[in-house]
Formats: structure tokens, sequence, C-alpha cells
């Protein structure tokens, strides 16, 4: 099934909907230590509780240094302690807090980075064929990122501040008239405001600034990857060009973007110092009138000032929780793209006695506008080779992916030992499989772990017995880290032809009932290619082999061999029998042998 399309953030009721039913599907991630989630929430309050006290002990200190301004000076010993205490312990509860919530935070991330992994690995191939490496990779490490994002923002800025303004309130409310609360907090209304629609206006910018710093950064990487291509039709100039097209974008848009920061700044800083100044003017005149001391005065600045300081990063928080909630959405939309293939409830495990495939009348197509195999229908009995040969396109290895159901069948069946392999459990029908592929994919680690990825249980000596067998022990040994050679990403640090050899090792490594060899010789020159042939003739005894072939003379020895075009059986036969009858076999087989001997690939 084909991934959705990318979601796309909008300010809409039901987006800003969504966005929260997203948060709540992935809570649970971080419900596995609620009692550190508690705690850490208890010890936020604490530390908000005496951040807020701060200010109240500096009114205190204040009021009794100007009683004794006229008299012989005497230090508030105790409340000048207390002081320091209550900022020892916002200091405390706030690192508190945040050992508490580390475990928590960062156990989501490695639940939620799993399963999107797991799940990554349970959808179809059609699935990975359609989608982008690198937007699975973006979503994936983003996807968990946003959790963690989230997860800081609101217990770290959004909840704090809450509680910390709610205290104030409380507060300012029983000790002071009202008029001081509704100005502080029609300041930070004003300020909230004007802070989220700039950075309502700004974040287009900012994003159409991404977009083109991400195409920049596309097309050049993209130009390296494929440096010999550009070499070759000395396109230098051209990517170059492409390159710098989209950075004058991406200048203008930066520019834009810091404009619009400054803007935010400066509105930001005017609506401060309106704020402080209408509030010291009113604390003044109750001053004066008698009704208020210098305390009082100190203490309501320090808490308009105090509560201006989180929300110097309301817009970079506002930001970056809109880009979370996208991310995540983009994760949450990855978690619920169902698998195409599916064991079905109570599906067995499959077993192999000896390997006998059936494709009874099986049709299949990718999409419905082009059907690829056509009512096809053929045996391989036990223990012996079938070979399929014929035009690109005409379905060969379509068959292998169906054989590991990779997909399933639109309709009729495939049978191995009779059992109907949509019946029995996708792992198990695998098991019994082994697959020397046309374009050898090695992971970017050691040869040794390349070969032992076929069974992770092989000794050191099995290895290196199934490598003799594939003719490549010898060149392993000749390399100075031997078998703990890097192969590089995809493996190419080595040759078309290294690379079949390893892989070839690996099926012999793995040893399962049913063998494909999915143009298993076609990086190879001719000398390698007999001796190839020759181990994986040994290899291919007492097992059921499907062989899928271009250079028809590596299956000359087949018990059968079938001719498909466009997805139907149109010749079958042993070679010799094929040959007589003169047909599209036999066509292929003289132009085949009438072309020159290629040269040996470069090692």
């Amino acid at each position: 099934m084909a991934m959705s399309a990318g979601f796309k953030y909008t300010d809409t009721p039901s987006a800003h909907r969504k966005d929260w039913d997203n948060v709540r599907s992935l809570l649970p991630y971080m419900w596995e230590y609620k009692g550190r989630v508690l705690f850490a929430l208890l010890s936020l309050v604490l530390a908000k509780i005496a951040n807020v006290g701060v200010p109240v002990v500096l009114k205190d200190i204040v009021d009794q240094l100007s009683i004794n301004m006229n008299s012989v000076l005497v230090l508030p010993v105790l409340l000048l302690m207390a002081y320091g205490a209550l900022r020892v312990a916002s200091s405390l509860f706030n690192e508190l807090r945040d050992v508490l919530f580390a475990r928590v935070r960062y156990r989501a991330m490695r639940r939620l980075t799993i399963r999107t992994m797991d799940h990554l690995h349970q959808l179809a191939l059609r699935f990975h064929l359609e989608r982008k490496t690198g937007a699975i990779s973006r979503d994936l490490q983003r996807g968990a990122s946003s959790l963690s994002s989230l997860l800081n923002y609101f217990t770290f800025s959004i909840i704090p501040t809450i509680i910390e303004f709610s205290l104030v309130a409380v507060y300012l409310l029983v000790s002071y008239d009202w008029v001081f609360t509704a100005i502080i907090f029609s300041s930070v209304l004003v300020y909230i405001g004007f802070t989220l629609a700039v950075m309502n206006w700004r974040i287009h910018h900012r994003q159409e600034m991404n977009k083109h710093e991400s195409n920049a950064n596309n097309i050049a990487m993209d130009s390296l990857i494929n440096y010999e291509t550009v070499k070759y039709f000395n396109n230098e100039k051209l990517e170059k060009q492409r390159t710098d097209q989209e950075l004058e974008q991406w200048e203008s848009k930066g520019v834009l973007a810091q404009t619009s920061m400054s803007l935010l700044n400066f509105g930001q800083g005017i609506i401060i110092a309106l704020g402080v100044t209408v509030v010291m003017f009113f604390a003044s005149s109750q001053v004066v009138a008698g009704k208020m001391s210098i305390g009082d005065l100190v203490l309501v600045n320090a808490f308009l000032l105090q509560l201006f300081i989180p929300l110097g990063m309301l817009g970079v928080i506002y930001r970056q929780i809109r880009y979370s909630l996208t991310d995540m959405d983009h994760l949450v939309t990855l978690l619920e793209t169902p698998a195409e293939i599916v064991d079905r409830p109570n599906a067995k495990a499959l077993q192999v006695s000896v390997g006998q495939i059936c494709f009874d009348r099986v049709n299949f197509a990718y999409t419905s506008e082009r059907p690829i195999l056509k009512n096809l229908s053929f045996t391989i009995e036990a223990g012996k080779k079938l070979a399929i040969v014929g035009p690109s396109g005409a379905g060969k290895s379509t068959i292998a992916r169906l054989l590991f159901r990779f997909y399933d069948v639109n309709s009729g069946a495939i049978r191995i030992d009779g059992t109907n392999i949509s019946d029995v459990t996708q792992t198990s029908v695998r098991q019994n499989i082994g697959i020397v592929p046309q374009d050898t994919v090695l992971f970017n680690d050691s040869l040794m772990y390349n070969l032992r990825y076929a069974n992770i249980d092989a000794s050191e000596a099995q290895i290196h017995e199934a490598a003799r067998l594939a003719n490549i022990h010898d060149f392993i040994m000749q390399l100075p880290q031997g078998y703990d050679t890097m192969v590089g990403e995809r493996g190419l640090k080595l040759s078309g032809g290294e690379k079949q050899r390893v892989a070839i090792a690996r099926v012999i490594l793995k040893n399962p009932k049913i063998l494909i060899f999915d143009e298993a010789t076609s990086a190879l020159d001719s000398r390698s290619e007999q001796s190839i042939l020759a181990a994986l003739k040994n290899a291919a005894q007492n097992h059921t082999t499907l062989v899928i072939a271009h250079r028809l003379s590596t299956i000359v020895d087949a018990d059968e061999i079938l001719v498909l075009e466009n997805g139907q059986v149109v010749e079958q036969g042993s070679h010799e029998l094929l040959l007589s009858q003169q047909g599209s076999y036999a066509h292929m087989w003289q132009v085949q042998q009438s072309e020159p001997e290629a040269l040996p690939p470069a090692d």
C-alpha cells in the first residue's frame, strides 16, 4: 500500500484537534514511569513556589532596610537567609525535575523509535519501493525527536509558566489592588498575542527559507553522489548554477526572516517597557499615598519582569511546537500505515520436508492497469532445478518476490509441499528460502558481519567454509584486514562479482531447502562464472532450485526451463528439447552464442 501524501500543516480547528489526538496517542510511551512523572511535576510545583517566594522575601528585606534607614542599620539576617534558601530551593527542585524526567523522556524516544523501526519492517516491499528512503529516515528521526521536544516544552516551559502565572495572580489579588493584576496580565496577554501574530507571519518566510536550503543541499549532494556522471558530461557549471539558484532564494527569504525577528524583538521590548512603566506609575502613586511600601513597589516590578523572562522564548517555543506537531503527524501517519502483507489469525509455521514448489493459476499485478503474471502454472519437483528465462518485464523477478511473500497473489495459489504460503507465517516461508539476488546490497560493516548475517549463530569455521565454496575466501585472506575489512555503504568497496560471491556464500551458510538464483552470475566474467556455477551446483544438491537467468549458458543443466513472455509460459522443456523446437529459446540461444566474449569486469 502506498504511503499517503505528506502532511501539510494548517491552522484549522480540525488540524489542531488532529495534533492533540496525535499527542494523546503517543502519551502512553511516557507513562511507563508514571511515578517519576508525578515526582517530576511535584518538583516543578515546588520550584515555582520557591521562585515566586523570592520577590516576596525581597519585598520584606527592602521594607526592613527602609524602616531602619534613620537608625542604626540592622541586617535582616533571617530574611536574607530565607532569600538565599529560596534561590537554592528553586534551583534544586528544577534540577531534580530534570533528573527525574530524563529517564521518562529518553525511554519514550527509545520505545517509539523501536516501534517505528519494527513497523517499517512489517510494511510490504511496495511501500519501500514507492517511499523515498530519505523521507523514511527523516520521519523516523524527527518523529522521535518531536516527542522529546514536546515533552521538553510542556514540562520545562509551558507548564512551569502556567503554574508561575497562577501563583502570581493569586498573590497579587489577595495582597494588592486588582488594578496591578489587570495591568500585569494585560501586558502579558498583549505580549503573547503580538508574539504569536508575528510568528505566524514569520514562520512562512522561515519555511520557505528551509525549503530552498533543503533543495540546495539536495542538488549539491546529488551532484556529488553522481560525481562521475557530472564529469562525463562536463556539467560542473550546470550543477553550480542549479545550487546557486536555490541559495539565491534562500538568501532572500533569510533576510526577510531575520528582519521579522528584529521586528518581533523590538515589539516585545516596547510591550515590556510600557508594562513596567505603567506598573511603576501606579505603584509609585500608591507609595506616595502611603498605601504601599517601597518593598511592595519592588515586589510588583519583580513579578512583572519575572513573568516576562520565560515569555522571552515564547516565539521560539511556539515555532518549535508547530514544527514538532507537524513531524509527529508524519510519524503517526507512518505508524498508521497498514501492512499490506499480514499473516492470517493463528497462522502456523511452514513445515518443509522435501521442498516441492507449485504455482497454481497465479495472477498478479502491481497495479490493476498492468497485469504481470497471467494464469501462471508450473511445478518444481523436490530437489530439481527449474530455470526461467525471458525478456525484461516478462515477470521473472516477480516470481521470486511472490515466493518470498513480498506480495500476495491476486488470485491462484503458491504452494510449498502442498501448503499454500498465504496460510502460514511469512517468517517461516522466508526461513526456508535462500536467494542470490542480481543486485547484492551489503551493510556498511565488515565482511564477517555481512557473511554471518545469513546465520547469526554460525561459527567462524562455518563462515570460512561457505566463503571457500563461493570462491571468495582466498580473496578475503589477501586483504590487509581479512574478514574484518569494511565493505563501505551498500558494499561499494567491492566489485559486482565480489558482492555476488558474498551473496552466494550467505545462501550456502543459510542452507535452506529452497534456493533462488536471480541472475546470480550476471556480474562475473566467464572464468569466474564457471567456478561459481560449480559451487552453486554443489550447493544446490538435494535442494529445490529456481534459477532466473539471462545467460542461457548458465542453465543448460536445468531439469526444466520455462520461457516467459508477458507473464505467461510460451515454451517449456529441457535445454535440448527447447533447442530442437526452434522457438523463442532457440532464437535467444543463437543470439547469445553469436555475441563476442565479454571482457571480465574490472575488480
